[in-house]
């Protein structure tokens, strides 16, 4: 267990550095700090868009999904492959075009300002609420890894999230997410092979998995399957591609660098979710009793089939990785919600409303910022806490309940107001209203016992849980958007004073116009490169060191080849830091 502390702790170690490192580039301006001054290069914009889908809770509850009921549990994964597509192809750009610092400047843009305060105060708590769940999996994970008390676990882990998160803003939430993705790479690639190997190949899992490998246990009908894969590609689609997440595309230099990200997040999301699960599955083999070892977590045991794996398949070092891993993807997901609500709380609230849009120093703005990042963080802390006494629900399921009961009302309206163009003022926060009242209609009334009576049919326990989401993915999109739809009815253009006529055809103006970076760009991608290459050189050297750990040949070779990986990919970041700086020299020799 030293060796998995030791490792962990030079995890921690790399992460400082990160954020010592990019802390100048975020102390320039309060922009800076909140989203890189929109001058991210695609490659890290593309890495943090991943990383924020890939969070802790994949390691635990959809581990756990796979582990318990197979392939079904790539549904979200899959949706998340084609939202991407659709987000590479229309959306991503787009997004850097509405030109602003937070994703409620753009809503004021387009509802009014009205929205943007209506917005500012669900997507704080909201956000908090899904921060919490993700802490609260990390913390399943690192307790049940090290013997921790829950509650102790969640505030270690919170605070030290917290604290790298207010260093360096958006450059350091970024720059850690691209190192991160790295983290995860290695650990899912090492995991997944050694998975194939022990079970005798992916035949093997498809053949020989417990109650079916499509199917499941506890499954008679597959147009559940069906539905199942189908609503998730329309929800992540919306979840992926609306105004409140559209941050992670705020960050990139330009138009085109936008769209790079989101096809290079698809690919990640494509070939990274199919190896990240073969380990459960093959543990579903090799260990079928797996949750037994942690029957103290209750409901949540089956969400630590990772760590069993890791532990009884792995060589030594690796348990330490994945907890690294596991924490990367939390604070990836979790900083960048910190980072989000901080420059919401000071654009949205601080600024027009507190100081009545009078010009402050931007040093007061960071300062604020921070201030709202650590009260946001501490609340997030005890929301874990909560959620960590629900002994019986399992993370998968408490995911699905706050992203599809809870956050899919306030996604319809900014997801459709990007192409729906003429709605009334009204129209976005009341399509949330109405859609708080659909969910509660889908909690109430259209519930799998309701649908169940109607069609004489007995579901059994999973395929309630599995009904209880189509049912209100379908409910949102056929009457939450369809409410969105019919306020255009309600349209007139007289309705609008100038000013809020003009508002509306500047936004989509902005973002029918592409976004060009400026001649100063030059400067920050090779700093981009240069530091992020020295980054990773340090993080491989700190693999290649692994090797010297009491493992068989096989371990030591499994680490070998991963720390070439990463000590390959920082030489040509480093080089290519090089490279450009050749040729702007080349270019300004020429002039």
């Amino acid at each position: 267990m030293n060796i998995e502390i030791m490792v962990i702790g030079g995890y921690f170690m790399l992460m400082i550095f990160i954020s010592l490192a990019f802390k100048k580039m975020a102390s320039n301006s309060s922009s800076d700090y909140f989203r890189g001054g929109g001058r991210m290069l695609w490659w890290m914009v593309g890495s943090t868009a991943f990383m924020t889908q890939f969070s802790a809770w994949t390691f635990t509850g959809a581990a756990g999904k796979g582990f318990n009921d197979g392939m079904l549990a790539m549904a979200v994964f899959t949706g998340n492959i084609f939202a991407y597509g659709v987000s590479y192809l229309y959306f991503a750009k787009r997004f850097r075009q509405t030109r602003v610092d937070t994703p409620t400047q753009a809503i004021r843009n387009r509802f009014g300002s009205t929205n943007e305060q209506f917005f500012t105060w669900a997507i704080i708590p909201l956000s908090i609420l899904t921060a919490g769940v993700w802490l609260n999996g990390l913390s399943v994970f690192v307790g049940a890894a090290f013997g921790f008390d829950m509650t102790m676990t969640i505030w270690l882990t919170g605070l030290a999230v917290l604290a790298i998160s207010l260093l360096s803003g958006a450059w350091g939430v970024v720059a850690s997410d691209f190192v991160q993705t790295m983290v995860v790479a290695v650990i899912s690639v090492a995991c997944a092979i050694v998975a194939l190997v022990k079970v005798g190949g992916p035949g093997e899992i498809v053949t020989n998995f417990p109650s079916g490998f499509v199917m499941g246990p506890d499954m008679n009908y597959p147009l559940i399957i069906v539905g199942t894969f189908l609503f998730f590609f329309v929800k992540q689609v919306q979840n992926v591609n609306n105004m409140q997440d559209s941050y992670r595309f705020l960050n990139a230099k330009d138009s085109n660098n936008a769209s790079k990200a989101a096809l290079m997040a698809m690919v990640l999301m494509a070939v990274g979710s199919l190896i990240w699960f073969i380990p459960p599955w093959a543990s579903a083999i090799l260990y079928p009793n797996a949750a037994d070892q942690y029957a103290t977590l209750g409901g949540k045991a089956s969400d630590a089939v990772y760590l069993v794996f890791a532990e009884n398949t792995m060589p030594a070092g690796t348990v330490g990785l994945l907890v690294a891993g596991i924490f990367a993807a939390t604070m990836s997901s979790m900083d960048s919600a910190l980072n989000r609500n901080s420059g919401i709380f000071v654009r949205s609230f601080w600024t027009p409303i507190v100081c009545k849009n009078k010009p402050g120093s931007e040093k007061s703005q960071l300062r604020v910022g921070q201030i709202t990042c650590i009260v946001n963080g501490i609340i997030v802390i005890l929301v874990a806490q909560l959620f960590a006494s629900l002994k019986e629900l399992s993370l998968f399921e408490l995911m699905m309940t706050v992203s599809t009961l809870a956050s899919s009302p306030m996604l319809v309206p900014l997801f459709m107001g990007m192409f729906i163009k003429r709605t009334p003022r009204w129209a976005a926060w009341a399509t949330v209203v109405f859609g708080i009242f659909v969910s509660w209609l889908c909690i109430n009334v259209f519930t799998p016992a309701a649908l169940g009576n109607l069609l004489d049919l007995e579901f059994t326990a999973r395929e309630a849980s599995e009904m209880r989401n189509i049912i209100a993915i379908a409910a949102h999109l056929f009457l939450t958007a369809g409410f969105f739809w019919a306020t255009t009815l309600f349209y007139k253009e007289d309705s609008l004073n100038e000013q809020e006529k003009a508002e509306v055809a500047k936004f989509f103006e902005n973002v029918e116009t592409e976004c060009i970076a400026d001649s100063e760009q030059d400067e920050f991608d090779k700093m981009q490169r240069e530091k992020l290459g020295t980054i990773t050189i340090m993080m491989g050297t700190g693999l290649l060191a692994m090797t010297l750990l009491p493992n068989p040949l096989w371990g030591r070779l499994l680490y070998l080849c991963c720390a070439g990986l990463i000590l390959l990919a920082g030489h040509l970041l480093k080089k290519s830091a090089q490279n450009k700086t050749d040729s702007s020299a080349e270019l300004a020799t020429q002039n």
